[in-house]
């Protein structure tokens, strides 16, 4: 059974990330970054409005008007050693203002598909405007993925 999360990881801690995208099983990110890194994955809802970027990957925007179930999957690895390799592939760098990153990394509440609380996980998120400029599709059914 998967253990509920009620603190923030501190370094050394295991490390929880909530993905919605490319690091899905299945999908293009996955085994590069993940495969070999994961402990433990289950699915998992995360709260916003996902998106469909021309470039043919999604965004999701947490801090919008919508809060609709996106879906995807909570992603534990051993430590937080995982985040330098999440950074570089989703354009983060958190010594730089948020409007300079490609997308931003928060932690979030995630939950089961019984909406009870896993706890706080890392999500690699955009806000409305880059997302408006990059042309995002909102993507209603709160499922990507890559055709």
């Amino acid at each position: 059974m998967y253990r509920k999360l009620f603190s923030l990881p501190e370094s050394g801690d295991k490390c929880h990330v909530f993905v919605y995208g490319t690091l899905k099983p299945e999908e293009s990110n996955f085994e590069q970054y993940c495969a070999n890194e994961i402990i433990a994955m289950q699915p998992a809802i995360a709260y916003g409005e996902l998106f469909v970027l021309p470039m043919g990957y999604p965004a999701i925007v947490i801090d919008g008007g919508v809060q609709s179930a996106v879906y995807g999957y909570l992603f534990t690895f051993a430590s937080d050693d995982i985040l330098e390799a999440l950074d570089e592939l989703e354009e983060y760098q958190c010594d730089r203002a948020a409007s300079e990153n490609l997308y931003n990394r928060q932690q979030i509440e995630v939950f089961d598909y019984d909406k009870q609380t896993l706890g706080l996980a890392w999500i690699y998120c955009m806000d409305s405007t880059q997302v408006i400029n990059l042309g995002g599709i909102s993507q209603p059914s709160g499922i990507w993925t890559k055709d």
